[in-house]
């Protein structure tokens, strides 16, 4: 296992990112640029540094050891010029206050197999596993690939979290290792799906096909339910005959807009661009599940 990645975080005790307790892998880049997007530091491949305001002490080590003076103090503000950063890294190491730091880190695949096993005993009691989540896993199909075999070597319920947004042959390389597949499917409509991720849909389509009725693992079909963009009776009803047909269709999962993700924005110095839309209501989910499930669809309503 030589492969090396990039990801970004590794959280423990999940509950809601496939069965049982499970320990989530983010990995770093992804190619669609939904502007609801709740994890903005999975977006770019490379390591950035986060600038989390609340904690800065106004102490200016930082400008003190800045080499392109991307660090200053006006007044009682700390001012941060990402654009003149040279990613030295020694303001993120000098900060005593964790208010610079890091996200994204390259690490082997042991390294991640061994993090990911200090809790089998609560997979192997909950029936949970590893998920790779992030980001898009896909885009670093080696490295996802290679985690998920050594977890599975080990005895790991194994998952992953997907736009399918990727060559079939990424898909493919991981098929053998996942014992659960989570997917994106976010509109139907190629058009509108570009507009609001950058990308049509076309691809995430031919991969859900091929996954829904000829691929043997076990799959979560998920839409996140966007005001302005899916958030309507049509789109869902849409999207569950697209996959009511399929043999190994768990379920589907609609999932509720939410704002958890805003502050990333501004850690990363980012406009969030879903500031204005609000989180659809308890009825509104359930009206739109049982939309579904009048096409013969198993739907869930996911929590935040």
């Amino acid at each position: 296992m030589s492969e090396r990645g990039i990801i970004f975080n590794v959280e423990r005790y999940c509950l809601h990112d496939g069965p049982g307790v499970r320990t989530v892998v983010f990995l770093k880049g992804c190619p669609l640029r939904c502007f609801w997007c709740q994890n903005p530091e999975g977006l770019n491949r490379k390591r950035e540094i986060q600038f989390i305001v609340r904690n800065c002490i106004m102490c200016r080590t930082c400008a003190s050891v800045c080499p392109a003076n991307a660090h200053q103090f006006v007044e009682d503000r700390h001012i941060f010029l990402r654009e003149r950063c040279i990613d030295c890294g020694r303001c993120v190491e000098s900060c005593p206050a964790g208010a610079l730091q890091y996200t994204g880190r390259e690490v082997s695949v042991e390294e991640v197999v061994e993090e990911v096993l200090q809790d089998k005993d609560y997979y192997d009691l909950s029936k949970g596993g590893v998920t790779l989540s992030g980001g898009e896993p896909l885009m670093q199909p080696e490295f996802s690939k290679a985690v998920l075999e050594g977890c599975k070597l080990m005895g790991i319920h194994t998952a992953i979290e997907t736009s399918l947004f990727a060559p079939w042959e990424s898909v493919e390389m991981v098929l053998p290792y996942v014992d659960l597949i989570m997917f994106d499917i976010k509109h139907i409509e190629s058009s509108v799906h570009k507009r609001v991720t950058g990308v049509s849909n076309e691809l995430i389509l031919e991969n859900a096909r091929k996954l829904l009725f000829e691929a043997k693992v076990p799959l979560i079909v998920r839409t996140p339910i966007v005001p302005t963009v899916n958030d309507s009776r049509e789109v869902v009803v849409k999207i569950a005959e697209f996959i009511r047909s399929s043999s190994n269709l768990e379920y589907y999962e609609l999932l509720p807009f939410h704002k958890l993700g805003q502050s990333k924005y501004q850690n990363l110095g980012l406009e969030y661009p879903a500031k204005d839309l609000e989180r659809p209501s308890k009825e509104k989910m359930l009206e739109l599940a049982r939309a579904a499930e009048g096409v013969g669809v198993k739907v869930r309503v996911g929590r935040v």
